[in-house]
């Protein structure tokens, strides 16, 4: 945050006012994106409230590890929310291609498919980052800092929406798409990896 230390004053504002406006980028993708970065960040603070105390020294090189995985998926999250605006716009200009001949008709329809592909490439690396993540917030509920135990368990409900909704996107995208064994090939990653999870995401008291 600066100047005064507020959320109304900090960039977040500008960024809801875009989510909120009549553009529709950035959406769904980008906020998917956002909120997976949002629990990344969480755990990253968890991680540094641990690292340094002594009460902790023998879990702080695992720790040190997490907080370098946090990080990294941190800055890919948002790079994913950045590529989920571009290919957005990608699509919106292959709408606009010509389809007066055949021969037209077929070019855009064909790239009409090969940009759907891509956009549903976005959200589904969103997807895996978030699955990843989900182990550490569950390691870091056991070896981190219990004074700030519930910011693991936010952290986690975050990655889970994020998870959830970037499903949600590569769905919307799988609709629209041809090709039945791309389909299924994402299907095949998601809907297991939703069933492994069980309900150990759920957080403090499985509540």
């Amino acid at each position: 945050m600066k100047s005064d230390g507020t959320l109304g004053w900090s960039a977040i504002s500008t960024y809801l006012d875009s989510l909120a406006s009549a553009d529709p980028t950035p959406g769904g993708g980008a906020a998917a994106a956002v909120t997976a970065a949002q629990g990344a960040a969480l755990l990253s603070m968890v991680c540094n409230l641990t690292i340094g105390k002594k009460k902790f020294a023998d879990v702080e090189h695992e720790v040190h590890s997490i907080l370098d995985q946090c990080e990294t998926a941190r800055r890919q999250m948002l790079n994913l929310g950045d590529r989920d605006m571009e290919v957005f716009g990608t699509i919106m200009q292959i709408y606009k291609m010509p389809k007066a001949t055949p021969e037209e008709a077929d070019a855009r329809r064909a790239a009409i498919q090969q940009a759907l592909k891509a956009s549903a490439e976005v959200p589904f690396e969103l997807f895996k980052r978030c699955l990843a993540m989900l182990p550490l917030a569950d390691r870091l509920e056991k070896i981190g800092n219990p004074k700030v135990l519930s910011d693991v368990i936010v952290g986690r409900y975050l990655l889970v929406a994020g998870l959830m909704s970037a499903m949600a996107n590569v769905e919307v995208n799988l609709a629209s798409i041809d090709d039945a064994e791309f389909c299924k090939a994402k299907r095949e990653v998601m809907l297991p990896a939703i069933a492994s999870m069980g309900v150990s995401w759920r957080g403090l008291a499985g509540v």
